[in-house]
């Protein structure tokens, strides 16, 4: 090859390795300060599009995990409020086998149906007032044939549907929560159809517990897959696009000796021409 003055081959050489290694350098650099392995679509667009696909299933999950739990609290709600109808139907029974005895005056039973209306005008009243964040719960808002509709996964369609049904006292009694008491044990054969009555009232309540039961405890099976499954999809995400810091922290190093190896040839490039000076001054 001749000696040129106009070409320096070797400094352009030298200098494109020189950029070559700031751009390494650079990209290190900026893995290692944010973290991430993708900071922006060049990075690698294949991984990036799964990496946002996956943070909107990620999101979706979060929301379907708050969306359960609250699910969960609302239906706990309501069986804590039969529960408390519960009670109060054992101490009905117990007012009407009381006065169901012949030892029982008048005046007794008296007494004894003004403490059972008062009662069944409580069962009324929870029916009426049971809320959660302000949706009300036992008051037929949510019964048979327009049950509450629960969101409890990332995508359309992952519903639960429960029928909440009524807390009535004095309507006919019915599956879904009316009982159909009468308040009545003015007489000692009143009272005995009251415990009748009143049996029939808890085996409906006892159902409807069993009935919220089961769907608390469906909900927590469900809380937990949710929480598994965005656990794991938050794992793959990370490996697309944390950064590994061995491997970028070693491309820093080796980008740093190669610029300033680029450097160094890229002075020693520009040195060398001025031997061809020599030439004209001889």
């Amino acid at each position: 090859m001749g000696m040129s003055i106009n070409t320096n081959q070797g400094a352009i050489l030298a200098a494109v390795a020189a950029q070559r290694a700031s751009t390494m350098m650079d990209e290190a650099m900026t893995r290692l300060s944010t973290g991430k392995r993708l900071n922006s679509a060049k990075d690698d667009p294949g991984a990036l599009q799964v990496a946002l696909r996956m943070e909107a299933e990620i999101n979706g999950l979060s929301t379907a995990l708050k969306n359960a739990n609250d699910a969960q609290a609302a239906i706990d709600t309501g069986e804590s409020a039969l529960g408390e109808v519960h009670t109060l139907l054992l101490r009905m029974r117990e007012l009407a086998v009381q006065a169901s005895t012949d030892t029982s005056t008048t005046a007794d039973r008296s007494a004894l149906n003004t403490e059972i209306s008062a009662l069944e005008t409580e069962i009324n009243r929870i029916g009426t007032s049971t809320t959660w964040g302000g949706t009300q719960l036992l008051d037929g808002t949510y019964s048979a044939g327009k049950p509450i509709t629960f969101q409890i996964g990332p995508r359309s369609g992952n519903t639960l549907a429960f029928s909440m049904g009524y807390l009535q006292a004095t309507s006919a009694a019915g599956a879904q929560g009316t009982l159909g008491l009468t308040s009545d044990v003015t007489t000692r054969t009143k009272a005995s159809a009251y415990i009748g009555t009143i049996d029939g009232a808890i085996s409906i309540i006892s159902s409807r517990r069993g009935s919220f039961g089961a769907v608390s405890n469906r909900l927590d099976s469900t809380i937990a897959n949710l929480t598994n499954m965005k656990a794991n999809i938050e794992t793959a995400k990370g490996q697309i696009v944390d950064t590994d810091f061995a491997t970028e922290t070693a491309k820093l190093a080796r980008a740093q000796i190669l610029m300033q190896a680029a450097t160094a040839m890229l002075a020693q490039a520009n040195a060398s021409k001025s031997q061809t000076l020599k030439l004209i001054n001889t």
